[in-house]
């Protein structure tokens, strides 16, 4: 990309910029709209839908050359956005299932499963790319991609690839009526092993979680 486009703010449409931050806006409204539980019966597919989107659009700022801002130190965006009530909602909504186990760094080796929460993944994506919009609606254009990029790279990429991971994965037990491994009693303040977390598991029935989700097996 030429840096006439980059640091252009007009609104073509075909702007890499607009086309980025549309995809980010879109995200945030999409999912603080499903947090305030209208309609819980559909959460689960539908952030699936919305992490999977993101994710392309970071997978165009991964692929994209670096970003260089114009500025060598970040400008102040002022105060962060409270994230607090979103996460709670998606810790209420998502209950049964909010616990998962994740393996931080593929590539580190003998590397244990760690628990996360997806209400707290939700809220810390947010919280990354209005940190980019701020920018991005103020007119520093470069500065937004650079931080979108840059937190791809360093947090927000790795969280909702995390995620996606996980709702994929819930999806796919009720659809194909594969019973749920409990994670009840798997906290994320714990420091657990790989051994613990096959002790912690229990069986949650797929029909205690289908429902209230949003989620049909594909057979009856």
């Amino acid at each position: 990309m030429s840096d006439a486009t980059l640091h252009s703010v007009t609104q073509d449409p075909d702007d890499f910029a607009v086309q980025i931050s549309d995809s980010i806006e879109s995200f945030i409204v999409a999912t603080t709209e499903v947090a305030k539980g209208d309609e819980p019966d559909s959460a689960v597919p539908f952030l699936l839908l919305e992490i999977s989107q993101l994710l392309l659009a970071g997978g165009r700022l991964g692929a994209h050359e670096d970003i260089v801002p114009d500025e060598r130190y970040e400008p102040d965006t002022g105060p962060e956005p409270d994230v607090d009530d979103l996460r709670e909602r998606f810790a209420v909504m998502l209950e049964p299932v909010d616990v998962f186990s994740e393996v931080f760094d593929p590539y580190e080796p003998r590397k244990a499963p760690v628990p996360a929460r997806i209400s707290d993944n939700l809220a810390d994506i947010v919280t990354d790319l209005r940190h980019g919009l701020a920018h991005y609606r103020a007119g520093r254009i470069s500065e937004a991609l650079w931080w979108w990029q840059f937190s791809y790279f360093s947090n927000w990429g790795p969280t909702a690839s995390a995620t996606l991971r996980a709702l994929q994965s819930l999806v796919a037990h009720v659809r194909l009526d594969q019973p749920l491994a409990e994670l009840d009693g798997l906290d994320t303040d714990e420091d657990l092993a790989e051994e613990e977390l096959a002790e912690e598991a229990g069986r949650v029935m797929l029909e205690e979680i289908a429902a209230p989700l949003g989620l049909r097996s594909l057979r009856k």
